[in-house]
């Protein structure tokens, strides 16, 4: 049996698994595990693997998800996230899907639990094992150039109109955590919490990044964000590589190396 996270036992699924997954990062990873003819059903925001999830049905979003479409797939198992979807969805399924699996990575490293997790209830522990070392691998890399950055007090923006950012509680947070960058403090206690303009003119942070999801934060805005924060340095970063938990971690773990030197290098 394999506990989910909210203690929830699920045990190991047989080769003929219905997958719904209304986690993007999590469709992913199932293809990764080897389990694309297991897949059924997922959200409009799961987009990767691009060629091979076009013939698997969109349900709506991760938060306005058409019942009636997922119970026509008749799935054995549904996967869904603390942070993505809402807890009535959760208490909706129940009951009507054999398997509800709630996941929660809330920091890089439970991506390992994360991996274990899946390739245990999906009979994919040898993929899931290959999947730990090459996260092992990127993270024992990134730490070993995470000496060379420079510490930043770091405002992560996700939206705009209003302007949203992350708490220190994130997975966004602690992964930028391990190049030294941490993250604004707000009073408020939401983990995703809107900031005021004046609010990030105080909070006087030395770097600004503009994810590029949710909001599609693009060029056009670095200069609205250079004019609020005149001695800070502004970037866009690639969202999917700093909040994707999964397989898409390991790359994002390098992603991370990457950007952390060249803003090094950019401010020399």
């Amino acid at each position: 049996m394999f506990v989910d996270a909210v203690g929830e036992s699920h045990p190991v699924a047989g080769a003929d698994a219905r997958i719904i997954s209304l986690v993007p990062s999590i469709t992913e990873l199932l293809f990764a595990l080897g389990l694309k003819n297991n897949v059924v059903g997922r959200t409009g925001f799961c987009v990767h693997p691009k060629q091979a999830l076009r013939t698997v049905p969109k349900l709506g979003g991760t938060k306005d998800v058409d019942i009636d479409a997922l119970y026509a797939l008749e799935p054995t198992h549904v996967i869904v996230n603390i942070d993505e979807n809402e807890r009535p969805l959760y208490k909706t399924l129940l009951g009507k899907v054999p398997h509800v699996v709630v996941t929660h990575p809330n920091a890089p490293e439970d991506n390992l639990e994360l991996y274990r997790l899946l390739g245990g209830i999906f009979a994919r522990e040898a993929e899931a094992t290959k999947l730990c070392t090459e996260f092992d691998e990127a993270l024992r890399e990134l730490k070993a150039a995470s000496d060379t950055c420079a510490r930043q007090r770091v405002l992560y923006l996700i939206w705009r109109e209003p302007w949203m950012t992350v708490s220190e509680d994130t997975y966004i947070a602690k992964t930028l955590r391990l190049v030294g960058w941490e993250c604004v403090v707000t009073s408020m206690p939401a983990r995703y919490p809107e900031i005021s303009e004046p609010d990030i003119v105080a909070a006087r942070p030395d770097l600004v990044l503009l994810s590029t999801e949710p909001y599609p934060f693009r060029a056009k805005h670095v200069a609205e964000l250079e004019e609020l924060c005149p001695n800070a340095r502004v970037s866009l970063i690639d969202g999917e590589m700093i909040s994707w938990y999964g397989n898409r971690a390991i790359k994002g773990l390098a992603y991370l190396r990457d950007f952390a030197a060249d803003t090094v290098r950019s401010a020399a």
